[in-house]
């Protein structure tokens, strides 16, 4: 894989949606022939990093989530090199929940705690995130150390769970990893003093990056 074309392809947009370009037109990006630019695109195909649509016109090329993970390792690998190894992000794209999200948050047993514990009250409703792999594999050495206990109220159990901070562009919030869960480990819940998604204008499969803090 010669990551510098995947890359190019990004800048280009084909992370967001099907590019359309010949491959005489790339190797003019890549200051390079024809030929190798045809031959690379193929190299990319045959990794799955890429998905091409040979079209009348030339070919519309899409980078696959594989080549996104590609590229977010790199990415972490130059904050590494750049001394910001010390922080870590997750990215990934906004999904729809379960809808239960309102009425845990909004528990007295819960909210006190958030507020005692993260110093704001957060808004009734969590913020979902689909990880990408690559941040899978981060979440997993994240240790969330702000403890959430359990409580009982109207003779039903609630249970307990952790929070580690984030910050979301301009907003700080918090992942919320509840005891038992109904999301594979991939899902993340965020919660804030805000709603995400209009303070945010985010909408499902909008992509998104957050920074642990």
């Amino acid at each position: 894989m010669d990551i510098n074309y995947l890359k190019k392809l990004a800048l280009l947009g084909a992370h967001n949606k099907p590019l359309e370009i010949s491959s005489v037109e790339f190797a003019s990006h890549m200051d390079t022939s024809p030929q190798t630019a045809a031959r690379k695109l193929k190299i990319l195909e045959d990794e799955m990093l890429i998905k091409r649509q040979i079209v009348h016109f030339g070919q519309l090329i899409s980078i696959t989530k594989n080549g996104l993970a590609a590229l977010q390792k790199e990415r972490n690998d130059y904050l590494i090199i750049f001394g910001n190894g010390h922080k870590k992000f997750l990215t990934g794209k906004v999904i729809t929940g379960l809808g239960e999200g309102q009425y845990y948050i909004s528990l007295e047993g819960y909210r006190t705690q958030f507020v005692e514990k993260l110093g704001f009250t957060p808004y009734p409703g969590t913020l979902n995130i689909k990880l990408d792999t690559p941040s899978v594999d981060i979440r997993k050495g994240i240790s969330a150390d702000l403890k959430i206990s359990g409580f009982t109220k109207d003779n039903r159990t609630f249970g307990s769970g952790s929070c580690f901070n984030i910050s979301i562009m301009d907003i700080n919030g918090a992942v919320i990893v509840p005891e038992r869960t109904h999301y594979p480990e991939d899902i993340i819940e965020i919660i804030a003093p805000v709603n995400l998604r209009k303070h945010l204008k985010l909408r499902d499969g909008s992509n998104v990056e957050v920074e642990v803090i």
